[in-house]
């Protein structure tokens, strides 16, 4: 089944490992086989991955677009990522699984908007920390 994607003027998208810019009109991109693709807001520059979910993201992001044959590095890397994160916040262990299951399948694009859930958690646990700690 086709995937009909819609672009804004000047939105960016990754389609099979291929850099993609719209023009200057809103386009439609009719995807007719089964390839990795990933949206502007949706894609995590390395120089962005400033902490260690956005740095387990951004390895789940390389897994799911690798077409070089470096899926085996990809995969070293997040689990050592993993293996900190869970150290210093058991309490995300919960989405860990949830992502580690999903790559251990093959389904990385899932695994990648649990990874989004996870940035979002290590966020909220940030601002509790900040909080409290404004308040001592």
């Amino acid at each position: 089944m086709a995937l009909k994607i819609s672009l804004k003027p000047g939105e960016r998208m990754v389609i099979g490992g291929a850099a993609v810019t719209n023009g200057a009109t809103r386009c439609d991109l009719i995807i007719e086989n089964d390839v990795p693709l990933l949206r502007e807001k949706e894609i995590l520059a390395p120089e962005d991955a400033d902490s260690p979910c956005k740095r387990i993201y951004l390895a789940v992001q390389l897994m799911y677009l690798d077409g070089t044959g470096r899926l085996a590095e990809h995969h070293r890397v997040y689990w050592d990522l993993v293996r900190d994160v869970v150290q210093a916040a058991p309490s995300s262990i919960g989405l860990i699984d949830e992502i580690s299951d999903h790559i251990l399948c093959s389904r990385y694009y899932q695994a990648l908007r649990t990874a989004k859930r996870l940035i979002e958690y290590e966020q909220e646990v940030l601002q509790n920390v900040h909080s409290t700690a404004r308040s001592l």
